[in-house]
């Protein structure tokens, strides 16, 4: 019997493999699908006769645990650290400015990785790290769980939550075959040591694979399939859709003006996020027939906006329709789901906005996917007293995106201007920059998706 447990850790993870056709095509291939859910079973389809939910408990690092991931981690990050802009800031930002205990015990483990960060370091760090939870209750649970359901492979959608490491270990330990996503364009080059070591890999292009092979050399090329990724396969689907009256109807938008949309970054990095917004106003109350639609991050509740709505009514709104799962969860925000309602809002903000302006975002990706012009705001330095959001224009998976064209990149609110001129009044200027953008970074047309990682999937 051909059965596969899939592993769905979070909200977005829920996005990429429910809302897409992951799953109808998922059931048609095997004898049996189990989810392994990091989110409530009630939120799953029920219609599949062959798909069996299978809610994990929770799993909370013990002291122990935390400290040998961290030094997994950071020994990973100080290994690569001559490699990329990237991981240098990553370690930079996060040695504690405390001295509580747990940053005491950070600053502990950054002075033995970064006298100690060999491959064979890592190994032994992510050695220590399993053999502290093989003794908990959650990983014998794992452990019977994978028993009981005798999944011939194991694929993670996610290759990083920290709380799956005790399902990859009893895996290992059982000899199942496991495979892993890789699941965001910068999770490669500007992150810390996967949560354990899979057989297989999917990648996103074969811009991916290179990164991949580039910080993880122990991975065989043979062991890596390049298939794009789920999260862009709603845009296709046809069951996704409304209509532009609807659309315009629903955001009280004015159909006699063009749409600039500003989507916000999460409040961690979009610091900057309402100074930008003002910069837009500002270009708006000079210039004739235009509007602006923000949207915030699907990861907040658009709180700190309260402010500007009141300053500015003729803002309109796109708060995403995500809501929370599940309580308790040592990850709260994995617990946040996206609504289909949410999709077809995203989707028709796609469609009919007429330019996107956002700070360096995975959203520069998606409305290139509809072909429309990106503005990238970054107005902070270190010179300026703003955040400094300029630096992640040295982060090599937006370099790529600088370096092609592309996109324009505004550092002050004149270039945003002259940007946003330039964005409305030749829309297909760069259209040919932003098509090749789009092979390079997803490497794989989004028609198909799911089907072509379940084949990969069957392959391996």
């Amino acid at each position: 019997m051909n059965i596969i447990g899939v592993v769905i850790t979070d909200g977005v993870g829920y996005r990429n493999y429910i809302l897409s056709d992951f799953l109808q095509e998922v059931v048609k291939k095997y004898d049996k699908v189990v989810v392994f859910s990091g989110i409530s079973i009630e939120q799953y389809p029920k219609e599949y006769s062959n798909l069996e939910i299978v809610e994990l408990p929770v799993f909370v690092e013990g002291r122990l645990t935390w400290f040998y991931r961290k030094l997994k981690e950071l020994a990973h990050l100080f290994l690569h650290r001559n490699k990329t802009f990237g991981i240098r800031d990553t370690l930079s930002f996060s040695y504690p400015k405390t001295n509580s205990p747990r940053a005491l015990l950070t600053k502990l483990a950054f002075f033995i990785a970064k006298n100690y960060h060999t491959e064979k370091n890592i190994k032994v760090y992510e050695k220590f790290q399993f053999k502290s939870f093989k003794n908990s209750g959650i990983y014998k649970n794992y452990t019977l769980l994978l028993k009981q359901y005798t999944p011939n492979q194991l694929f993670f959608t996610h290759q990083r939550p920290p709380f799956l490491a005790p399902l990859v270990a009893a895996a290992d330990e059982l000899k199942i075959q496991t495979t892993t996503f890789i699941f965001s364009w910068d999770n490669l080059a500007s992150k810390g040591r996967m949560l354990g070591t899979f057989k297989n890999y999917l990648v996103w292009s074969d811009l991916m694979k290179q990164e991949l092979l580039e910080f993880y050399p122990e991975v065989s090329p043979n062991h890596i399939k390049v298939v794009g990724t789920p999260q862009f396969e709603p845009y296709v689907l046809d069951r996704y859709h409304i209509s532009r009256d609807e659309f315009y109807n629903k955001f009280n938008l004015n159909s006699s003006q063009k749409i600039i949309c500003y989507s916000c970054a999460d409040s961690s990095i979009g610091k900057n996020d309402e100074i930008h917004i003002r910069a837009i106003l500002s270009f708006i109350n000079k210039t004739q027939n235009l509007q602006l639609l923000v949207r915030t991050s699907p990861a907040e509740d658009g709180k700190r906006f309260e402010r500007l709505k009141n300053e500015f009514p003729e803002i309109k709104w796109n708060f995403p329709k995500w809501f929370l799962s599940r309580e308790g969860h040592a990850e709260a925000w994995s617990q946040r789901l996206p609504s289909i309602e949410d999709i077809n809002d995203l989707k028709a903000i796609l469609q009919y906005s007429d330019v996107n302006v956002n700070m360096l975002s995975t959203m520069s990706l998606d409305f290139m996917l509809f072909d429309k012009p990106v503005v990238n705001t970054v107005f902070g330095n270190k010179e300026n007293g703003l955040y400094d959001d300029q630096r992640f224009l040295n982060y090599v998976h937006y370099k790529y995106v600088v370096d092609s064209g592309a996109v324009t990149i505004a550092t002050n609110e004149n270039e945003l201007h002259r940007y946003l001129e330039e964005a409305l009044q030749q829309p297909n200027l760069r259209s040919k920059e932003r098509k090749q953008l789009i092979d390079l970074e997803i490497g794989a047309p989004l028609e198909g998706t799911s089907q072509r990682i379940v084949e990969a999937l069957k392959s391996l």
